[in-house]
């Protein structure tokens, strides 16, 4: 790596960063056009009900509880960018195979489900390389900056992304929307593809090494003063967060009557919301420190949360829109919070731990995270079936004050950027390989 990128402009003049931030920036808007359009495929044109929304995020994630932790320590070991750019093709591959269904009458639930399920592998395959490549290509201090910048092009796909796949649902039908989806990923591997990263060889003898390199993964995580609070805080937050997502769409298009475009508008407040929280993060995070910034940002999901649950509804087109302004307030005040606290947690993260157990943390992370989601998302659904969409919607957000409760009460509240890796951690011995370099270091 070359440069020392001190603010957050001069993160895209480090060799690799700009054609990596496009690739991501690219597929994450068409990302958000397919879980749209393949929820609203769900109710609509599969006549499906919460529960089986929930099934379908669960397929999504259940690749991660199932391989999440070994695929992060053979990634550990591995070329990553040949990773991501076979990811993305397989995932463009994929994706275009649904409509092809669709046309020829075969697409149900249970097709759907594995397609999903397949197409949940690849993006494991693609978040534990992706997350452990960028601290390669931008320099520790820089981090905060360069997942802020990620996060600003984020929060700005999640503005138009809802609005322009709720436009193409209702237009082309839900299950073509997710052609640009495809299309997304193509051009992503091809970004990709220009990022001229050295990346070390393979090591002999990987295999052998995978528990004890999970084992040495959830160590760190689970020992460390400030990631073990913040991990046990997040697991609880995406259980609960999987249970609220999954039960939004429900109940704007049944609960509320509301169209797909109407729910386009909502979910795109949420990304309002973000790209002005992405646009302080780093300043808030500076200031306030990632533990208090996190934390508040948790505090106001809660309230946009609440604000979804007690929305008012009333007789008349009038009262629905007015109902979908509420709505869209609630989820901009959420959208707000991802957006400030994300980059400050993950360039926390990644500055704290070292580069060999760059994989193994964010493998563990994600793959307890990812679990929860497959628990909370049938979960949601099938209390909504049972009780109702707002006590459904106010359990999630007791959980998500759970959440808040754990950071508040731990060490995390006082974490600080500034922090950075020690060059060894205590207690771990990463192999070298036989040119004397650890086998996780970059190439110079």
């Amino acid at each position: 790596m070359s440069g020392d990128a001190t603010c957050p402009a001069e993160v895209f003049r480090l060799p690799g960063f700009l054609p990596f931030w496009l690739a991501g920036t690219v597929s994450e808007f068409g990302s958000f056009i397919t879980l749209l359009a393949l929820q609203v495929l769900v109710v609509q044109t599969l006549h499906g009900t919460s529960f089986e929304v929930g099934l379908l995020k669960s397929a999504t994630w259940l690749p991660y509880v199932l391989l999440g932790l070994v695929v992060g320590a053979l990634i550990e070991r591995r070329r990553r960018m040949p990773i991501l750019i076979t990811a993305d093709l397989a995932r463009a591959v994929i994706l275009l195979a649904i409509p092809g269904l669709w046309l020829l009458g075969w697409l149900t639930l249970p097709a759907l489900l594995i397609f999903v399920g397949v197409f949940g592998l690849f993006t494991l395959l693609s978040d534990s390389a992706s997350q452990s490549v960028l601290p390669r290509i931008v320099p520790a201090a820089s981090l905060l900056h360069a997942n802020a910048r990620i996060d600003q092009s984020y929060t700005v796909a999640e503005t138009s992304g809802p609005m322009l796949a709720g436009a193409l649902v209702s237009v082309i039908g839900a299950p073509f929307a997710v052609l640009v989806d495809a299309a997304s990923y193509l051009f992503s591997a091809a970004a990709l593809a220009r990022v001229r990263l050295a990346e070390p060889r393979a090591v002999p003898g990987a295999r052998s090494r995978v528990w004890s390199d999970i084992r040495d993964g959830l160590r760190w995580v689970y020992g460390h003063r400030t990631l073990a609070p913040m991990a046990v805080s997040t697991h609880v937050w995406f259980l609960f967060s999987s249970m609220l997502t999954t039960v939004f769409v429900p109940f704007l298009l049944t609960g509320l009557g509301m169209s797909a475009f109407q729910l386009g508008i909502a979910l795109a407040a949420a990304g309002v919301g973000g790209v002005l929280g992405a646009l302080l993060a780093t300043r808030i995070g500076l200031r306030w420190g990632v533990g208090w910034t996190v934390i508040g940002g948790t505090a106001l999901m809660v309230i946009g949360w609440t604000m979804v649950a007690l929305v008012p509804t009333g007789p008349g087109a009038g009262w629905q829109w007015a109902s979908l302004a509420f709505v869209a307030l609630g989820q901009a005040l959420y959208g707000f919070a991802l957006g400030a606290e994300n980059s400050n947690e993950m360039g926390y993260r990644q500055a704290v731990t070292p580069d060999a157990l760059q994989g193994r943390m964010n493998a563990t992370m994600r793959s307890i995270n990812r679990a929860a989601l497959v628990i909370g998302a049938p979960i949601g659904g099938l209390l909504a079936d049972a009780i109702g969409f707002r006590p459904t919607i106010l359990i999630g957000v007791g959980g998500l004050v759970v959440s808040l409760v754990i950071m508040a009460a731990s060490p995390f509240r006082g974490a600080r950027h500034g922090e950075l890796a020690p060059e060894l951690a205590p207690g771990f011995a990463p192999e070298f390989d036989d040119s004397g370099s650890p086998p996780d270091a970059a190439v110079p």
